[in-house]
């Protein structure tokens, strides 16, 4: 396969990623049960859910899965999960180029000529 196929295969991959995962996040998650998760549901049982303390991003724009200012709940519900799919795909898209750069720089300091071991060489080495 040329190589301008196989990109344009990766970023049809992506792309179709990212609307799945931003439809699932704004018309999906609005409808998440309400009823407490296995964590919250243990700390009730137990006793100790009231000894909870408020997380240090309890005051973020998107605290509690809501987006403040918002007043329809499904909506704040669905933009915070479209914000949060954002942040997820901007934060692995720059960890990405990051060690995509990285290999490249490694490429040119070993004059390109680094070649992974194929089967055949490693073969003939142990001969």
């Amino acid at each position: 396969m040329s190589p301008n196929g196989r990109r344009i295969g990766l970023a049809a991959f992506v792309v179709g990623g990212l609307v799945v995962a931003s439809g699932l996040a704004f018309f999906v998650s609005p409808r998440a049960s309400s009823e407490p998760d296995g964590l919250e549901n243990v700390a009730n049982e137990e006793g100790f859910a009231d000894t909870g303390t408020d997380h240090a991003l309890d005051d973020a724009p998107t605290a509690g899965y809501e987006v403040r200012g918002v007043d329809d709940d499904g909506l704040s519900t669905g933009l915070a999960g479209l914000i949060g799919v954002a942040l997820t795909f901007a934060a692995t898209g720059l960890l990405f180029l990051v060690v995509r750069r990285s290999s490249r720089r490694r490429d040119r300091s070993t004059g390109g000529t680094a070649a992974p071991p194929t089967a055949a060489r490693i073969s003939a080495t142990r001969h």
